[in-house]
């Protein structure tokens, strides 16, 4: 099939690249500023793991190409911005008139409830002009995966016709797929935003649980595997951290919390959203506390920027938060991360307290704590006695809870985890 995709952003690419390694003729249309940008160049694609190598092949082997003015194509597939709602307007409309009959969009955008039951009134149901919505379940940091082997799928629409198109399109995705659900488009928009928004109420629960365990001399491992082990709850999402970030997730949760605000003028979602701004400052509240609000002197190590391990991608991550707080108080900051380094660099030019270590005993060398902000496999288990010797003060901050707290004692460390 020929297929256009329109957007620009890491779901763009990943539907395009996954599209075409599919055998289909795929086209993607971003902002003008986009389509002669070298690939590289493109943070959405340079910081998924796979994706810049997958996107290059199907481009050399012209199953996928970048043109703005291309409008032909057996499927129309929109991967725009929550805020681009005026231009899949616009595209849809543009749409109507080239192809009066058998029309078929594809709608993964997060525009809202409702949102493509107004798209589908722009459109003749009766000549086949039909929408059909696929909730983007994109995970960063495995998102070629999930696009190409997912666990479920959710199809919204009312057409026979349209389900039959799309059915055959993603029919290379379906082989090893335990739930394929259809509904309602506006269905399907709610279970999105609902699912979504139950995952960041989870983490936002452990992370208020593991901070009221501070206060009690509770720990909240402990306390974890006991609600794990209920099989109304299980352990899923269940982690408590110093916080939530990446711009998917954050874009999800947030336009739902605006349409419970505007519904019902208050949303828990809302709590959660602020409360994880709040979150994402623990580690620095925990290294003034220890230090007793005197950091004049000091310097720091983060292990970690991204905001998940396995992507390099700094959207909304906790180390932001903690690196500016460090900043303003004059401490030196030595950072290391598998990946996001160069990202962190183009943020923080010339700042001359903010150091990029090629390993985490060089961030950790000559510094007064180690705040672990992500998880990265590297981290878990380090080489104790090389990590003292290399520390001016053996204090770790472990924002993830991957430590064993009573091992670094024994080694000599000071140690401060989150509800432990």
């Amino acid at each position: 099939m020929k297929v256009i995709i329109y957007g620009s952003d890491l779901t763009a690419w990943v539907a395009a690249a996954c599209l075409a390694k599919a055998g289909n003729n795929v086209v993607i249309q971003g902002p003008d500023n986009q389509i002669d940008k070298p690939l590289q160049s493109i943070s959405a694609i340079r910081d998924e793991p796979g994706l810049l190598n997958q996107i290059e092949r199907q481009i050399s082997e012209n199953r996928l190409s970048r043109d703005i003015s291309a409008i032909d194509a057996d499927i129309h597939w929109l991967a725009l911005q929550p805020n681009e709602r005026a231009a899949a307007e616009v595209i849809i409309d543009n749409l109507s008139g080239y192809t009066p009959e058998n029309l078929l969009v594809v709608n993964q955008c997060s525009f809202g409830v409702g949102a493509t039951d107004e798209l589908q009134q722009q459109l003749d149901e009766d000549k086949n002009q039909a929408i059909v919505y696929i909730p983007d379940n994109l995970q960063e940091g495995k998102a070629l995966q999930g696009f190409s082997q997912p666990e479920r799928i959710i199809l919204g629409t009312n057409s026979d016709w349209a389900l039959t198109v799309t059915r055959s399109l993603i029919r290379p995705f379906l082989q090893n797929i335990e739930h394929l659900q259809l509904m309602t488009s506006r269905e399907a928009e709610f279970t999105k935003f609902a699912t979504t928004g139950m995952l960041a109420l989870r983490l936002g629960y452990i992370n208020e649980l593991a901070n009221l365990a501070d206060q009690l001399d509770v720990d909240i491992d402990v306390i974890r595997d006991g609600m794990g082990a209920d099989p109304r709850i299980g352990n899923h999402y269940l982690q408590p951290g110093c916080g939530f970030g990446g711009q998917n997730f954050h874009n999800y949760i947030s336009r739902f919390s605006e349409i419970f605000q505007k519904k019902r003028h208050n949303s828990l979602l809302k709590t959660v959203i602020d409360e994880n701004e709040i979150q994402k400052e623990l580690l620095f509240r925990k290294l003034w506390q220890f230090y007793k609000s005197d950091l004049s002197g000091k310097a720091v190590a983060i292990w970690g920027a991204s905001f998940k391990p396995g992507t390099a991608s700094i959207d909304n991550a906790p180390s932001l938060k903690v690196i500016d707080a460090l900043l303003a108080q004059g401490v030196h900051v030595n950072v290391h991360d598998p990946e996001a380094l160069p990202n962190l660099k183009n943020l923080y030019t010339d700042e001359p307290l903010l150091s990029y270590c090629d390993s985490p005993y060089q961030a950790a060398k000559d510094c007064d704590a180690v705040l672990l902000i992500t998880e990265w496999p590297e981290y878990w288990s380090p080489d104790y006695l090389k990590l003292i010797e290399e520390m001016r003060t053996p204090l770790i901050i472990d924002g993830r809870n991957i430590f064993d707290k009573e091992a670094l004692e024994m080694y000599g460390f000071s140690y401060i985890g989150v509800g432990r």
